[in-house]
């Protein structure tokens, strides 16, 4: 296990900072490869994508948790 890891990344051309395990940097980095564009660009559509109730970092997780289910 290892502590998260805190990112900066721009969205909207807003600095901003997400604290994410290794697994959970990887799981994006990989997803935003899939779909030919960088790990910011996937972080803000992640963002533009999630409730108002629900922290940028935990949408990512659940994200990259969708990602892997939907790969098997």
């Amino acid at each position: 296990m290892d502590a998260p890891a805190k990112r900066s990344v721009s969205i909207d051309g807003h600095r901003t900072s997400v604290s994410l395990e290794d697994a959970f940097w990887r799981g994006l980095d990989r997803a935003a490869r899939a779909r030919s564009t960088t790990r910011a660009a996937l972080i803000a559509a992640i963002d533009h994508a999630r409730p108002p109730d629900v922290g940028l970092a935990t949408a990512c997780r659940l994200f990259v948790l969708a990602e892997q289910r939907r790969d098997r």
